[in-house]
Formats: C-alpha cells, sequence, structure tokens
C-alpha cells in the first residue's frame, strides 16, 4: 500500500535512536501518522517543524499499519511562525484542533482552511478571525455546527445579537431580549453583516466557540481546553484596536 501527497506537519515524537513519527494533515486521507527513518538528522529536523508544507510518500504493508513516510519540504513556514507569540501560538493551537479529529477521517475543508490560517497567522489583522472562523469550522465537521444566519424563533436574518446555548441557533434582539441574560452574544462579523472584527468582538466570538467545543468536545472526551488557546486570544487581544462593536 502507498500514496502520494500534500500534507501540512502538525508535530513529530521521537523513535527510536534517529526515527520519529510525524504527525501530519492530508487533504483526502486527513490525520495521518508515520514513521520517518532519520528523522532527528539535521537536514531533517528542519522538515519537520509544526507549520511546513511537505510532498508526503506513505507505504506500508498494509493499509491498517503505521507505515513509514519520505518526506520532502516544499514550503517553510516555520521560522515566520516561530517569531511572534500569535503565530507561535497560532499554529499550536491549530495543530491541537486538529488532534480532535479522528484519524484518517478525510475533511478536506479544515485541510484548506489550515492552509490559510497557517498563511496569515503572522498578519495580526486577520489571525484572530481566521481562527475563529476555523474553530466554528471544526464544531461544524464534528458534527456540533451552529447556526447563526437566521433566527431560531423568527427565521428573519436581520438584528442577530444572541446565540442559543442550548440549540447553538442565532436569536435575534427582538425575540431574544426576555431571556437575553441566558442566552451568549453574538459578534456581528460572525452574523453575516460588514461589521469590524475588532478585539472586542474577536473575544466574543471566542467565548462562543470555547462555550461549544467545552459542551461538544473537550467535556464529553475528559479533555481541558489547550493551554494554548488563552495563549492565542491573550495575543489576538494586544495586537487589535479594541473599540466598540459598531463604532
Amino acid at each position: 500500500m502507498e500514496w502520494h501527497e500534500e500534507a501540512i506537519v502538525l508535530g513529530v515524537r521521537r523513535h527510536g535512536e534517529t526515527s520519529v513519527i510525524a504527525e501530519l494533515m492530508t487533504r483526502t486521507r486527513g490525520r495521518h501518522l508515520g514513521l520517518v527513518r532519520g528523522g532527528r538528522s539535521r537536514r531533517m529536523q528542519p522538515v519537520l517543524q509544526p507549520g511546513n508544507l511537505v510532498a508526503a510518500h506513505w507505504r506500508a504493508r498494509l493499509d491498517e499499519h503505521m507505515g513509514t513516510y519520505v518526506l520532502e519540504p516544499l514550503l517553510s513556514r516555520a521560522g515566520r511562525l516561530m517569531e511572534t507569540p500569535l503565530a507561535l501560538s497560532g499554529v499550536q493551537l491549530a495543530a491541537a484542533h486538529i488532534r480532535l479529529l479522528p484519524e484518517r477521517d478525510p475533511h478536506p475543508q479544515l485541510f484548506d482552511g489550515l492552509t490559510v490560517l497557517l498563511d496569515h497567522l503572522s498578519d495580526e489583522t486577520s489571525a484572530g478571525e481566521l481562527m475563529l472562523r476555523f474553530e466554528l469550522k471544526l464544531l461544524e465537521e464534528l458534527g456540533f455546527g451552529l447556526d447563526l444566519l437566521a433566527c431560531a424563533a423568527t427565521g428573519q436574518a436581520h438584528d442577530l445579537v444572541y446565540v442559543s446555548p442550548k440549540s447553538g441557533r442565532a436569536v435575534s434582539r427582538e425575540a431574544g431580549a426576555p431571556w437575553a441574560d441566558k442566552l451568549l452574544a453574538l459578534p456581528a462579523f460572525l452574523a453575516g453583516t460588514n461589521e469590524a472584527a475588532d478585539a472586542a468582538a474577536i473575544e466574543s466570538g471566542f467565548r462562543l466557540t470555547r462555550y461549544f467545543l467545552a459542551r461538544h468536545v473537550y467535556e464529553p472526551r475528559g479533555l481541558d481546553e489547550p493551554l494554548m488557546r488563552s495563549s492565542f486570544i491573550t495575543a489576538v487581544a494586544r495586537s487589535l484596536p479594541n473599540r466598540a462593536q459598531g463604532s
């Protein structure tokens, strides 16, 4: 059994004296592990940094075996991603999110989203919003997608300011007013408006995804939220203007 595909390096762990087990994200084969012989060599260590794009050749006697990789560098992002706390925590968080997916389960849209995210993690103006949208897509791919484009009570598509913690659906200002203290805030930029995604809106968005990640993913699996998520959110807050939504 063998295949060739482009892949994003998520991380590695040591195996024996000279080799590593590489964890890659591929577009059609999902998160996939494999042994890289000589992966701890001076030549391979720069290639096997998280965020890098590689050409992966996987081979095994049987499909269910871990198999071995032969990897060649295609695009090195690691140096740039290690330059700032925002990008460094971002690539670590993105890898932690991908690890929530079953191994070898294809998620091509998440692969594409991860590619865009990694290419913009050094951009202070867009990194936070892209990570937030990546978390929303992750929830969707795991079967817990939110419906943020129409009110659950009225069906209207305007003035959406809340999200129901029970259904994950948007709620309009008027319909949600009697239960406002029990509803989650919906940032305007996630409700299909042209509002800017400033620091306050991004922070509100991350509170929204935190609630549903905890409820549907972390708590049922007995997991804690990754520490680098708080680090990333803090770095985003320091990089964006903290003006009020709608100003």
